[in-house]
């Protein structure tokens, strides 16, 4: 395949230059809420003030005192049109099934049954798609070239944008003499600070140690998702675009909520509890288990984009720990520390709850006598209301499954 992974430089902050007319590579400009004082996340910063040392995410108090730039308030719909913009240009070169948008400036393409009718090679191609969008949008551009997916996005966040004309191709030779040199792991795409922090725990550093690591090993520590992080640093990826957007309409159990405050990677862990408890006790009442997991994370408004990821388990579950555990690895490795505003969880790949497939590794007494306490609390809120017995931590502020459970129907205590 020849996969092209592309994205739109200082994408805010540069949208705000050209709206008035200046140079993103010259302009010191700031896009941040200018009523929020010094204490303002900063949304973006030109590449001007990047070479300056000031990063994309801080505060505006932590800008050097000794650097002067120009605070603008970010317009969200101005931004969403430019994307759109960019988007009709690729749609230029690809057909929509062969084009995966992956955020507001980040997007990818397959370009591997399109490099004989243009006559290019795919790097050919990136250069004239690049120069494209600068002259239609203004915008600067930077592409990463791979064999999959994995390997055009990283060659895209580590290598591209160090380049003079902004795009860097890895092959399958680079796996070894680039990749397994990425240190530290949350610079590799898809592994983010939590789970950076639990693989080091383990004495792995970096992609290298990953890949390296015994692969069953990682599945008995992280299940499936372990398999998929050894897949990953050996540079394996079988992801087809054409296929990232078709969800098969199957029936499942779903539940989210918009929430009234920023929470953040700490206490937003009591919202994903309370709705694995809803959803849990759903598929329990309809004597189903699910086979596929998936979270949902929306970050708040002044971010924008959030994930979305789905974990295919070995085995059909309705255990309610195992199903915490497999949101709680999904929000480790995708969470990018952002305000978030919205949760969701949903269980799909549902079938009923027959014959046990049995496991040699399983200690089903235990999992016998877990069945048994959820069965008895299913039992009691349903006959004493959905407030009769709560999780410790629903005593918290941070929660909200009182007041959600009173506005649906639960009583008091």
């Amino acid at each position: 395949m020849n996969i092209l992974s592309i994205d739109l430089k200082s994408f805010f902050a540069s949208c705000e230059c050209i709206a008035r007319g200046l140079d993103p590579f010259s302009t010191p400009l700031v896009v941040a809420n200018p009523n929020q004082g010094g204490g303002a996340i900063t949304l973006a910063v030109t590449p001007y003030l990047k070479k300056q040392g000031v990063p994309s995410r801080g505060r505006i108090f932590e800008i050097p005192k000794n650097i002067k730039y120009q605070i603008v308030a970010p317009r969200m719909n101005y931004y969403v049109a430019m994307s759109k913009k960019v988007i009709s240009i690729y749609l230029q070169y690809v057909a929509k099934e062969d084009l995966h948008v992956y955020s507001i400036d980040e997007c990818f393409l397959d370009v591997t049954h399109y490099l004989k009718l243009y006559k290019k090679t795919d790097y050919e191609l990136a250069e004239e798609i690049l120069k494209e969008i600068t002259k239609q949008t203004g915008l600067t551009a930077t592409c990463g070239i791979g064999p999959n997916i994995l390997l055009a996005k990283i060659a895209m966040d580590i290598e591209a944008k160090k380049e003079k004309n902004g795009i860097a191709k890895w092959t399958e030779e680079d796996i070894e003499k680039k990749l397994w040199k990425i240190t530290p792991l949350s610079k590799m795409w898809s592994i983010g600070p939590r789970m950076e922090k639990r693989l080091n725990a383990l004495g792995i550093y970096s992609v290298g140690d990953l890949a390296l690591t015994n692969r069953n090993f990682l599945k008995d520590k992280f299940g499936v998702m372990g398999d998929e992080l050894w897949l990953h640093a050996n540079g394996i990826d079988n992801s087809v675009i054409a296929k990232l957007d078709k969800h098969p309409k199957e029936k499942s159990f779903s539940n989210s909520q918009v929430l009234f405050k920023d929470y953040d990677g700490n206490n937003v862990k009591i919202i994903i509890e309370e709705m694995v408890d809803i959803v849990t006790k759903r598929i329990r009442l309809a004597n189903k288990q699910t086979q596929i997991v998936g979270l949902s994370i929306g970050y708040s408004r002044t971010y924008g984009g959030g994930f979305y990821r789905i974990l295919k388990l070995d085995n059909p579950t309705q255990d309610t720990k195992l199903i915490l555990d497999t949101c709680y690895l999904l929000f480790d490795r995708y969470y990018s520390n952002k305000p978030i505003r919205m949760v969701g969880v949903s269980l799909g790949g549902l079938r009923d709850k027959t014959d046990r497939q049995l496991n040699l590794f399983t200690d089903y007494e235990e999992e016998d006598k877990e069945e048994k306490k959820e069965k008895v609390i299913d039992e009691i809120t349903h006959k004493y209301g959905k407030n009769s017995i709560l999780r410790a931590s629903s005593l918290l502020s941070d929660s909200t499954i009182k007041d959600r459970n009173k506005k649906r129907g639960g009583h008091s205590e």
